[in-house]
């Protein structure tokens, strides 16, 4: 099967059909364009969704500790890779099949011209030889027309009796020339004659299969180029497979990964606030003053003395106890973390220690290298000047002396935190009525005091002699100022068992810090609440009064 004697005589259509061959390739590169595009969009909007929903980590308290929370980011990583295969797929299409199919259709153009310029020539050189040899048939045929009419007067004049002599010989020398004129044209014909056919048996089965054979071939190997770029384009998806079933293993990988139980333990390790939950309230027998004798110095009157006490105890010091159910005081963070509850404040303690103690590490490490380097220098003056390391050496020796110096401060904080969590458990299995006195030392955080001093102060005595009813409501009274204070700042005090103030107002204090970080103070019209004790300056008084 060959162009060439199958399509002798279709030259305007093998020029057609080799132009609809390129156009077809080119419009399968715009195909491949556009798929390139989509895929490098894909990856982008992939990208963007990545980066969207990537957690803006500006300290490492806000890194992600639950395994919900580390498998969606593990999720996240998985997809940027995916994206990344995405952006692969494109490149190696841009490069293996669009590129590729771009240089191709111009080689192909050029090609597809030079052979169509030669099959028009051939034409051409043709189409010069037909006509040579037509203008000589005719030439040919008009001598002989003209032979034909000279013989024709030749034999008239022949024949006329009337003619002269000399016209007669006028008339075959005539002839005689147009023969030969015909003869000479007669040759000529026939030499042109048998060369346009010699030319034309050489266009139609020589010149022209050649030519047709090499559009064949172009057209051949476009056919081949477009099952390569065919199979190119899939081989481009296909080699990132593997790596895409890896991220999509990770995916699973990190959704198996997810413990409900360790989120759970997170939870309580995030929120723990090591504070005892609060114990029974005792029963308060109002009653026994109906079973009360006549005679003051008897054994019962006694005990109810005591249950009245404890009771004005116990009552007096649950009024503080409200704010262990609210929410947190809101309150600057201060450099101890005392502004949290004591689990908390231990947690952040020991993290910053374990920091300070990396530092130091760090630190202690350059003090060795920067001591090796000294020593080298000392040995091998040319290598450099010893002097010139004394000024980092200096500053590295201020860094540790410094970071032991936080170090040692962040213990004792943490000692301190630890011995008031050691104390709350030894109190745990105490009387009810110490336990209950020691819930009344709670501030709004809920912290504990270890003042023992203060643990059974109870209201001030009343002088006199009392109703029932008033022995009953006496804790009421007001506890007695120690001192005042001045606010540094000001206070909200929206939380339940505190004290709201404005900057510069004068409060009475009648309950010092116990280590908290809050203090009891009261209005001037008998409001009373704790505030931050950073908040305030205090003054306290030795002989001051209750207002």
């Amino acid at each position: 099967m060959s162009w060439g004697t199958e399509l002798w005589d279709q030259f305007d259509s093998l020029d057609k059909h080799t132009q609809w061959g390129i156009d077809f390739l080119e419009r399968y590169a715009k195909f491949v364009k556009e798929r390139i595009e989509i895929e490098q969009n894909y990856a982008k909007q992939l990208r963007n969704l990545v980066k969207k929903y990537c957690p803006k980590r500006s300290s490492k308290d806000e890194e992600p500790r639950f395994t919900s929370c580390i498998a969606f980011f593990n999720i996240l990583n998985e997809l940027n890779d995916y994206a990344g295969q995405r952006e692969v797929v494109a490149e190696e299409m841009a490069h293996r099949v669009y590129g590729e199919l771009m240089r191709y259709a111009h080689d192909l153009k050029t090609e597809r011209k030079m052979h169509l310029q030669e099959g028009r020539k051939a034409q051409q050189y043709l189409d010069m030889c037909w006509k040579q040899m037509d203008n000589s048939k005719k030439k040919f045929e008009r001598e002989c027309r003209e032979a034909e009419k000279a013989q024709q007067s030749y034999e008239r004049l022949d024949n006329d009796t009337n003619a002269t002599k000399a016209d007669v010989e006028k008339a075959k020398q005539q002839l005689n020339l147009r023969t030969h004129m015909a003869d000479e044209n007669k040759n000529e014909y026939a030499a042109q004659l048998q060369n346009f056919n010699g030319e034309q048996h050489k266009h139609f089965y020589v010149v022209i299969p050649q030519i047709y054979k090499q559009l064949q071939e172009m057209d051949e190997r476009r056919t081949i180029k477009l099952s390569e770029c065919y199979r190119g384009f899939a081989d481009s998806e296909r080699k990132v497979i593997p790596i895409i079933s890896k991220c999509l293993e990770g995916m699973i990988l990190a959704a198996k990964s997810v413990d409900e139980r360790r989120d759970s333990q997170m939870v309580v390790d995030s929120f723990k606030s090591g504070f005892e939950p609060p114990g029974d309230f005792p029963f308060e027998d109002y009653s026994q003053h109906i079973y009360r004798t006549i005679s003051d110095g008897t054994i019962s009157a006694s005990k109810q003395e005591i249950g009245k006490v404890d009771a004005k105890t116990t009552v007096g010091k649950a009024k503080g106890k409200l704010w262990l159910f609210g929410k947190k005081p809101k309150g600057p963070a201060l450099e101890d973390f005392s502004h949290l509850p004591p689990e908390q404040r231990r947690k952040k303690l020991q993290q910053r220690i374990d920091e300070l103690n990396r530092e130091l590490q760090k630190e202690s490490d350059q003090k060795d290298a920067l001591n090796k380097m000294k020593d080298v220098y000392e040995k091998n003056p040319q290598m450099g000047d010893p002097g010139s390391l004394q000024p980092k050496l200096a500053e590295t020796m201020n860094n540790i002396d410094r970071l032991r110096m936080e170090i040692h401060k962040n213990e004792a904080w943490l000692s301190e935190v630890e011995g008031k969590t050691g104390g709350r458990g030894d109190r745990r299995h105490s009387s009810d009525i110490n336990h209950l006195v020691t819930q009344g030392r709670e501030s709004p955080e809920g912290s504990y005091t270890d003042d023992a001093n203060q643990e059974v102060r109870g209201p001030p005595q009343q002088h006199g002699h009392h109703s029932e009813f008033d022995d009953e409501f006496e804790d009421d009274d007001p506890l007695p100022a120690i001192g005042h204070c001045k606010a540094i700042y000001p206070f909200d005090g929206h939380n339940e068992g505190t004290l709201a103030m404005k900057e510069g107002e004068v409060l009475y204090i009648i309950e010092e810090d116990k280590g908290d970080g809050w203090t009891r103070a009261r209005r001037q019209n008998g409001e009373e609440g704790y505030v931050p004790t950073s908040y305030i300056d205090v003054t306290l008084e030795k002989n001051s009064k209750g207002s």
